[in-house]
This record gives C-alpha cells, sequence and structure tokens, in this order.
C-alpha cells in the first residue's frame, strides 16, 4: 500500500474513547522495546510518527493512526516491562484484554517478536491469548538485518516452535533499517480487510 495520509486519531483509556467509524483495525501488540514504532513508522513510511522512545513501557495508551482513510493500525502498550508498577501493569492488561476480545473493527493483531531471540514468555503468554479468543494473528519477526541471512530459516524455526504456532499463522521476517518484509506485511494486512 502506498501511505501518503497517516493520523494520530487518538490516544485513547477507554472503549467509549475508541473511533466510531468501522474501519478494519489491526493491533500491534509485543513486549516493551521489540520494535513495534519503527514497524510502524516503517510501514507508513515516516521518520516519526510513531514515538519512538529509548525508555521502555512508554505506550500507555492505545493510539489509533488512521491509515489513508482504509484502515487503522492500534499500537497498543508493550508488555513485560518490569519498571512499571503492578497495578499499572495490570491496568494495562486488563484495558488491552478488552480491547482485542470485544472490538468488533479488529480484523487480526499483529505480533511482534525479535527475530534474534527466542520468543519470551509473555510472548508465548499473547499468543496463546490470541489462540484461546480466536483472535486472527500476523507475526512479525522483527531485526532481520542484525543476524546473517543464512541463519533467518533457523531463528524463523525457533520462533514458530517457541509459540507452537499454528501452520496457518503468516511468520514475516522483518526489518525496519532495510525495509525487509514491508510488502509481504501489507499482503497480509489487505488481505484481511
Amino acid at each position: 500500500m502506498k501511505v501518503n495520509n497517516v493520523e494520530l486519531v487518538i490516544s485513547a483509556v477507554r472503549p467509549d474513547q475508541y473511533p466510531e467509524d468501522g474501519l478494519p483495525e489491526f493491533a500491534l501488540a509485543g513486549r516493551s522495546n521489540v520494535g513495534k514504532s519503527s514497524f510502524i513508522n516503517k510501514m507508513i513510511g515516516r521518520k516519526s510518527m510513531a514515538r519512538i522512545s529509548s525508555k521502555p513501557g512508554k505506550t500507555q495508551t492505545l493510539n489509533f493512526y488512521k491509515i489513508e482513510e482504509k484502515l487503522f493500525y492500534v499500537d497498543v502498550p508493550g508488555y513485560g516491562y518490569a519498571k512499571v508498577s503492578k497495578s499499572e501493569r495490570e491496568a494495562w492488561g486488563k484495558m488491552i484484554e478488552r480491547y482485542i476480545t470485544d472490538r468488533e473493527p479488529l480484523r487480526a493483531v499483529i505480533q511482534i517478536v525479535d527475530l534474534r531471540h527466542p520468543p519470551s514468555k509473555d510472548d508465548v503468554a499473547m499468543y496463546e491469548f490470541m489462540k484461546h479468543f480466536e483472535i486472527p494473528c500476523i507475526i512479525i519477526a522483527t531485526k532481520a538485518d542484525k543476524i546473517p541471512k543464512g541463519k533467518w530459516d533457523k531463528h524463523k524455526k525457533i520462533v514458530r516452535t517457541t509459540l507452537d504456532m499454528e501452520k496457518t499463522d503468516p511468520l514475516i521476517v522483518f526489518s525496519s533499517e532495510t525495509g525487509l518484509g514491508k510488502d509481504e506485511a501489507w499482503q497480509e494486512i489487505e488481505s484481511r480487510m
């Protein structure tokens, strides 16, 4: 998709704040610092639409990015970051869970993992959560530019095995640096609209 128009419509914390125009939504989930903002920026061709922070745990709201008046990316708070209080993490958890399980326009969750490392316990829990609630998902294994191409298949196998991924769920190798996987990710998203 060629992206010319993007706007951050709202940073929401409650369902009554969510946009009501019924466009397809794609939630972006991943642990703090996995590169969700970099993924969003690469996908929409912007340098800093989604703010990249050196401090993990920065996103504390559901950020609705409207793209080309056709769909929303919904950036949800990163999971698994220890420096946030337990009560804050629980509040985010409830907010994310309510959004993902109740939101009618949600077409899929784009779960971002780091190709360099086996998925964390939090990554596994997120994937199992989506499977439990029968939520379609697209797995993006980012930071592919940080490891040699010859090792990608081995790392993909580790991701698939650790998450116990269903064969039908796509796993896309991605790099925010080079743009690798961008077209494939857009195809996957557009096929679900």
